[in-house]
């Protein structure tokens, strides 16, 4: 596992060990909600209450060392913040994965056709992957 205490405090965030175990659990499933991000750390921390995860969540959500993942009719998952890009989730088993595509046409024409000023894409496409279909 990495050691994130660099990268939290480039985020100007404590090294703590909560926040540690949290990006290493980030950086090792890729796409954690709270409900499994709370099992994964009550493991190494057996008090640890759910307002701490939410409450750390939070703080690197402001600071931008983690990016949150709003994914229709699920809860949020959370990732290690990267560069932009989008996902796929398959309907069936619920992977998630990345997906680098240049949205910037979609983004240009969506600017020009309402005269609104576009800040962020979140996309994400749903289907099935590519071991479900094969079952």
């Amino acid at each position: 596992m990495n050691n994130y205490s660099n990268a939290l405090r480039e985020h100007h965030l404590k090294a703590t060990p909560q926040r540690l175990e949290i990006a290493n659990a980030l950086a090792y499933y890729g796409h954690v909600n709270i409900d499994n991000l709370y099992e994964i750390m009550l493991k190494k921390f057996n008090s640890i209450s759910l307002a701490t995860i939410y409450k750390n969540i939070n703080i690197m959500l402001e600071n931008s060392f983690i990016q949150e993942v709003k994914i229709p009719h699920e809860k949020s998952v959370y990732e290690l913040s990267k560069e932009a890009h989008s996902h796929l989730v398959c309907n069936k088993c619920g992977e998630i994965e990345d997906i680098s595509i240049d949205l910037s046409q979609v983004s240009n024409a969506a600017a020009t056709n309402t005269h609104f000023k576009i800040d962020k894409i979140d996309l994400v496409f749903s289907g099935v992957c590519q071991k479900c279909q094969t079952l």
